[in-house]
C-alpha cells in the first residue's frame, strides 16, 4: 500500500430485512414497493451495500438509480460488471413484482446481460428502467436497460423469474 495515498473507507448501516420481507406477504407487489419508496418499509441491505435506489414503480415497470463509484471498481480499474448486473436484476424483478398479488413471491431463474460500454466513477448517475413482458401463473419475464441522463445505453438485460403463489395449492418458497 502506498503510504502517500489517503485511506479510503465506506460505512453504511441497514435495518433487519426480514421485517420488510414479512410485511411484503400481506401487500400486493406494487403496494410493497411503493411503501419502500415512501420510506415506510426500509430498502434491502443490498441497496445500501451498492448504493442504488428504487425511484419509481408502476404497473409492470420499475426504475432504479445508481451512481457508479470507486468502491464499485474491479481489479482493472472500472466498475465491476456484477454491479450493473445486480441493479439490472433488481429492476427486472421489481417490474414483475409490481404485477403480483399479496402473498406471491418470485426468484430469478436466469438473467442475460449485455454490457455495452464500461462504467466508472466519471460516468455519472444512471437510470435502470425495467418493464415486465409476461407474467403468468408460474413464469414471468422482463427487460431492462441501464442508461445515463442523455439516454446513452450502458447495458441491457432480460430475465425469467419463477413465481410462487401462496394458498392456492402450488409449491411455496
Amino acid at each position: 500500500m502506498n503510504d502517500q495515498q489517503p485511506e479510503r473507507t465506506r460505512t453504511f448501516s441497514w435495518e433487519n430485512p426480514l421485517i420488510g420481507a414479512q410485511q411484503a406477504l400481506s401487500m400486493s407487489g406494487i403496494e410493497y414497493l411503493q411503501a419502500m419508496i415512501d420510506g415506510v418499509i426500509p430498502p434491502p441491505p443490498i441497496a445500501h451495500a451498492l448504493n442504488f435506489t428504487l425511484l419509481e414503480v408502476g404497473k409492470g415497470f420499475a426504475v432504479f438509480t445508481i451512481q457508479p463509484a470507486e468502491y464499485h471498481y474491479n481489479p482493472i480499474g472500472s466498475v465491476h460488471g456484477g454491479v450493473a448486473c445486480t441493479v439490472l436484476d433488481s429492476a427486472l424483478g421489481c417490474a414483475i413484482h409490481t404485477l403480483l398479488p399479496a402473498g406471491a413471491t418470485y426468484t430469478t431463474l436466469e438473467i442475460k446481460v449485455n454490457f455495452i460500454r464500461p462504467l466508472s466513477a466519471k460516468t455519472g448517475l444512471l437510470r435502470c428502467e425495467a418493464n415486465a413482458i409476461y407474467v403468468g401463473g408460474r413464469i414471468a419475464t422482463s427487460e431492462a436497460k441501464l442508461i445515463d441522463h442523455k439516454g446513452k445505453l450502458y447495458a441491457h438485460a432480460t430475465t425469467t423469474c419463477m413465481i410462487f403463489r401462496r394458498g392456492n395449492g402450488e409449491d411455496e418458497k
